[in-house]
């Protein structure tokens, strides 16, 4: 998986969820800005605000399964210095990163079981905006992952999706001060930005 993600990066570029993100974070002002994503795999997202002015970024992840092929791709785009990588469950241990000006949860949150905390950790980390997908919430959407999930179930393989419900995700980031809007409702990932109020009221 992890080879793939990279080859295909290396081929094309990010993919059009991530190029919205990252258009996102640019217009916000990434100059000069620090990143952390949670779940960033190979990187991609990170490589692309480094070379439109991000000063540094870190990476979390639950598994090292993609650490070569990231390390790989930030030597080849001369980044490695600016770029941390890191093992950990931020929901779990908020030491294992500090905060950053922007947190990033790109195809994460469908593939945590308790997304208040995952969410409240995000927050506490943001010191401008959380900035994430997800997939859309709907009966064919839950009737899909019901059938994934039991198939995964059946090959004995620990993984599971979820499709959280918005409205639960929203109130999270608006009761730790941020303003949730979506900008972009696909039909496969819906793309929400939550930016802190300069003013500090929500």
């Amino acid at each position: 998986m992890a080879h793939q993600l990279a080859s295909r990066y290396r081929r094309r570029g990010p993919d059009r969820t991530s190029r919205r993100l990252v258009d996102w974070l640019v217009g916000q002002g990434i100059e000069g800005a620090s990143v952390l994503e949670i779940g960033g795999g190979v990187g991609e997202i990170q490589l692309e605000l480094l070379r439109r002015g991000a000063a540094r970024t870190t990476n979390l992840e639950l598994s090292s399964a993609y650490d070569a092929e990231a390390t790989a791709l930030a030597a080849e785009a001369g980044t490695a210095s600016r770029m941390t990588r890191r093992l950990g469950d931020i929901a779990v241990e908020a030491a294992v990163a500090d905060a950053h000006d922007f947190v990033v949860l790109n195809r994460v949150v469908c593939c945590y079981p308790d997304v208040e905390r995952l969410l409240e950790a995000a927050a506490r980390h943001a010191r401008r905006a959380v900035v994430l997908t997800h997939p859309p919430r709907h009966v064919g959407s839950v009737a899909t992952l019901t059938v994934v999930n039991a198939v995964q179930r059946i090959l004995g393989n620990e993984y599971r999706a979820f499709a959280h419900p918005p409205e639960v995700m929203k109130a999270v980031l608006h009761d730790h001060g941020f303003v949730p809007r979506y900008v972009h409702r696909g039909p496969f990932w819906h793309v929400l930005t939550a930016p802190r109020p300069a003013d500090g009221t929500v």
